[in-house]
């Protein structure tokens, strides 16, 4: 996947098109490392601006992905130094693409491994579950965790979501990478095929 580039970013969801390849939303709480990831997707450093302050992320990005899908990167949720009235356009800008959105073939969740779910995951996930969106829920920096917790984070993810797909995932070593990649094509095919039927 490293013919992925940046295509536009958008502040209203009602203009992200509507046609072309399937979109995959890409959502998480704003320390999470949806940019890290985007990047380690794309086998690239800088397509998607990383920061060492959350909350970067306040426009809605696309990255196109061959002709296969787009990622749609949405704002980090869970906002703890964002000012309310931002923290409520972000929120907005999340909620109005989930609406509003194309041609949706999934969202990936990224979650911190170390910290597991959060009340703000959860409530994301819930939110999709009750979208009927189809959920792969990565388990992201899995290279902190001994080998023994990143087993047992993982049953616990398992567990606890039995309808996502599971997939940890380290942007430092590569870990998980090619499983993650594997998912989204998978889903990706089986949306084409719904979509055609």
């Amino acid at each position: 996947m490293s013919d992925a580039i940046f295509l536009k970013s958008y502040a209203d969801p009602k203009a992200v098109p509507h046609d072309g390849p399937p979109q995959v939303a890409i959502l998480g709480r704003s320390n999470a490392g949806k940019s890290s990831l985007i990047n380690s997707l794309a086998k690239s450093k800088d397509l998607a601006k990383t920061s060492s302050t959350p909350g970067r992320t306040q426009l809605i990005n696309l990255f196109a992905f061959g002709k296969e899908f787009v990622l749609v990167d949405l704002p980090g949720y869970g906002f703890a130094n964002v000012a309310g009235e931002k923290r409520t356009s972000m929120r907005d800008l999340i909620f109005g693409y989930l609406e509003e959105s194309g041609p949706l073939a999934g969202a990936i969740v990224v979650t911190d491994s170390r910290i597991g779910t959060t009340k703000d995951d959860e409530e994301m996930i819930r939110a999709l579950k009750d979208a009927g969106i189809f959920i792969i829920l990565v388990a992201n920096k899995i290279d902190k965790l001994s080998r023994s917790e990143q087993s047992a984070r993982e049953r616990e993810l398992t567990r606890q979501y039995p309808d996502a797909v599971i997939v940890p995932n380290s942007c430092l070593s590569g870990d998980g990478r090619g499983e993650l990649i594997q998912a989204i094509r998978q889903r990706v095919q089986s949306f084409k095929k719904i979509e055609t039927t």
